[in-house]
């Protein structure tokens, strides 16, 4: 007896033209549940359309694609019902507070308790102390993290980020990392796109490239490595860094025992 189990996402040769255009060329992609797929693709790959199809937003050409079994055409609701989509801007009202933010999600997706569900958000993305605040006065990590917990009440199974890390600084960033992090690790299936190569590294099981229309690899990071030739070894000396320099100057090393550098003579 077969112990497969099935996809959370499941896309086959799906396709999908604006006009003359072929955007999606027949697409063909799974993600297992509790996963996290990174889909990578410059500019105009048809990221964002293959997301708008699974959320049901736009009817797809020709293919058929899945969300926890259910049919993107033919059971939308059920579809809409199971996952949840962040896109590539904090879809967040500034004029509102994170607390009210999220408690007006909370109500439109009737959920009881919108208050005491609001909290949780709050406490479980470090935002207790920020919730009274305009979300005007969030900085660009803060407004992202506010983003992911609105897009999470009431638990959807599968989680589509769309470009989750645009326009973010460094700091932001690593932010979003822990949070997708600590979604995966809590059995949310996570479909990522992204043109930034290091949020796949940092990040997923797998990655599906999309390229002019098709995925034209995917695998593990490891796996992919291999499609290139092997790593040739090269010998760069090392400099010191302006940590260790100044370090050793003020009498320690990095480990914090006393350094034997001796004075420049002058």
């Amino acid at each position: 007896m077969s112990t497969a189990v099935a996809p959370a996402v499941c896309v086959r040769d799906l396709t999908k033209s604006y006009g003359e255009l072929a955007v999606l060329r027949g697409v063909d992609l799974e993600v297992a549940p509790g996963s996290i797929v990174a889909l990578l693709g410059s500019n105009g790959a048809g990221k964002t359309t293959l997301v708008r199809i699974l959320c049901t937003l736009l009817r797809p050409d020709g293919g058929t694609a899945s969300v926890q079994g259910f049919d993107v055409g033919t059971d939308p609701v059920r579809v809409r019902g199971s996952l949840s989509l962040t896109g590539q801007f904090a879809a967040v009202d500034e004029v509102l507070t994170g607390r009210e933010n999220l408690e007006l999600v909370a109500r439109l997706r009737h959920l009881p308790d919108p208050g005491r569900l609001a909290g949780a958000m709050l406490d479980r993305f470090g935002l207790a102390e920020a919730g009274t605040r305009p979300v005007s006065t969030y900085s660009g990590g803060m407004r992202r993290r506010l983003d992911i917990a609105m897009s999470l009440l009431g638990d959807p199974p599968v989680v589509l980020l769309d470009e989750p890390t645009t326009g973010l600084d460094p700091e932001a960033r690593i932010e979003v990392w822990k949070l997708v992090r600590e979604l995966a690790g809590q059995g949310t299936t996570v479909l990522l796109t992204t043109q930034y190569l290091e949020d796949a590294e940092q990040l997923a099981d797998r990655i599906a490239i999309l390229h002019e229309g098709r995925i034209v690899v995917e695998g593990t990071l490891a796996e992919l490595r291999t499609l290139l030739p092997p790593a040739t070894v090269e010998y760069v000396e090392k400099q010191p860094s302006l940590e260790e320099v100044f370090l050793a100057i003020v009498g320690r090393d990095a480990s914090g025992t006393p350094s034997t550098m001796t004075e420049p003579q002058t």
